[in-house]
């Protein structure tokens, strides 16, 4: 009813461009008229009511600037770590030079959200009515302003992501027109890049805006950006593996079950599912590629559009969001030449076998943790509890029992663990999403709300542009004569 009276109060020319529009749907065979109408009728009115979650975090802010300064005033020349030739070489790891407000990863603890495990955001973040699961908005909240939020406060950001869903037309069009060939992270990076045009950020910049205020266009593109990602995804997914239609926005749902609809899966157990991994995907302090690539990029001023799309292209890669797909072709091989039923024994043999092929175990081992990701203990307990007998989640279950022995006689591997690869792709097999190139995008989606925070975070505390120094091998040689060699 709020669309058709919206409509009927448009202006003529209104009519005439929705007429074009609607002309235009007769003809693609890719997209629902749905799918262009909305381009024209927001979901639900734009109210904004909302801006407490704004108003919390400048009041926030100036706090957390006077606290920076006075640390930088009394400690700015204070080391507070070593840089080895070794680190240097390999991929920097474990060098302290990031400032990252919203996670903290812990070796024995793993991953904490503003100071809080992953059990406790289960425990304490609002829920949806009858669910059992965190709703990702309430994690958002928490990355953003530190705080636990009231289920009220949760609704609304879900119906304010709902009021700012649309995508632009050009965007639509771009994916349709996408050939099926084309990865599904491709045509995401793709389109974040194209909705740029929508930035705030951008035309406050333009506009000489304050430096001091960059936050908060920062802030509007973000909320903008969270809010368009799933129906972006939903179209790649519907357009690479379904009809090419994608439902409309409800604004009485939240944002998981939206993402859900559209995507075309509405059973219960799976909207919760998504709302448990949309929420345990979300961040992993700074130092991985997506969150530094985005940090990094939007460091040069870029909008955030741009700086997420470069996230998403580093997301995209093997070594990182690539890794769930990695897992499942595994259990496939090992399925392919042992069976379904595998006894222990045999599981040990096959894990011999691929250590000694050369190849890792995949969904084992972590760069920083060194114990059972807590983000796979969580996907263990879910599946427990909704599909205990499901085949694959049995054999993940023994490899949870057997690997880490195997790794640690090996002795090659600091951790023998599992992470949360070995188990995310088996709670999308269970529901039907068998597309296996479809999972980072996913990732990517649940990924937005971390960097997105972090880099409202950055523009709010003036983070200047990243630019460590390089140097040359012949460089470092020099640097350790000096030292004398050590």
């Amino acid at each position: 009813l709020t669309r058709l009276v919206y409509f009927a109060l448009q202006p003529p020319a209104f009519a005439l461009r929705m007429a074009a529009t609607l002309g235009r749907a007769v003809t693609s065979t890719r997209s629902s008229t749905w799918s262009l109408m909305r381009q024209w009728i927001p979901a639900v009115p734009q109210v904004r009511e909302l801006h407490s979650l704004k108003q919390e975090l400048a009041e926030l802010i100036p706090k957390k600037q006077a606290e920076i300064k006075e640390l930088k005033a009394k400690y700015k020349d204070t080391v507070i770590g070593d840089v080895t030739v070794d680190q240097i070489y390999g991929g920097m790891r474990d060098i302290k030079a990031l400032v990252t407000e919203t996670s903290l990863l812990d070796a024995n603890e793993g991953i904490r959200f503003r100071g809080y495990s992953i059990a406790e955001c289960q425990k304490l973040l609002p829920k949806a009515v009858g669910g059992d699961e965190p709703l990702p908005e309430g994690v958002f909240y928490l990355l953003l302003t530190g705080n636990i939020p009231s289920k009220k406060k949760v609704d609304e950001i879900s119906q304010d992501w709902a009021s700012r869903a649309a995508v632009p037309h050009h965007v639509v069009q771009m994916l349709n027109n996408f050939p099926s060939t084309l990865h599904p992270m491709s045509q995401l990076s793709a389109a974040v890049i194209a909705m740029n045009s929508e930035s705030k950020f951008v035309k406050a910049y333009s506009e000489g805006v304050n430096k001091t205020k960059y936050w908060e266009s920062t802030y509007e593109d973000a909320m903008d950006l969270i809010a368009k990602l799933p129906t972006v995804a939903s179209i790649i997914y519907r357009n690479l593996y379904r009809d090419g239609k994608v439902k409309a926005i409800n604004s009485s749902r939240d944002w998981s079950a939206n993402f859900a609809a559209m995507l075309g899966y509405d059973k219960p157990d799976f909207i919760e599912m998504l709302r448990l991994y949309l929420t345990i995907h979300c961040d992993h302090e700074g130092g991985n590629v997506s969150a530094h690539a985005t940090h990094l990029v939007g460091s040069a001023l870029s909008d955030p559009y741009l700086s997420f799309a470069a996230g998403m292209n580093g997301l995209a890669g093997p070594l990182h969001g690539l890794a769930n797909q990695e897992v499942l072709v595994w259990l496939s091989e090992l399925q392919a030449e042992i069976g379904i039923e595998i006894t222990n024994k045999q599981l040990e043999d096959y894990l011999w076998k691929t250590l000694n092929a050369g190849r890792v175990v995949p969904g084992f081992g972590h760069a920083v943790l060194r114990k059972t990701d807590p983000r796979y203990i969580c996907q263990r307990e879910f599946s427990q509890k909704h599909f205990p007998n499901f085949p694959l989640f049995k054999v993940v279950s023994q490899l949870y029992e057997v690997a880490p022995k195997v790794l640690t006689a090996q002795g090659k591997t600091k951790n023998p663990w599992p992470n949360v690869d070995a188990h995310s792709g088996v709670l999308l097999q269970y529901y039907g999403m068998t597309e296996m190139n479809y999972y980072t995008v996913l990732f990517g989606v649940s990924r937005a709300l971390g960097v997105l925070s972090s880099l409202v975070w950055d523009r709010a505390l003036g983070f200047p542009i990243e630019r460590p120094k390089s140097l040359t091998t012949e460089a470092i040689k020099k640097e350790l004569e000096k030292k004398g060699g050590h």
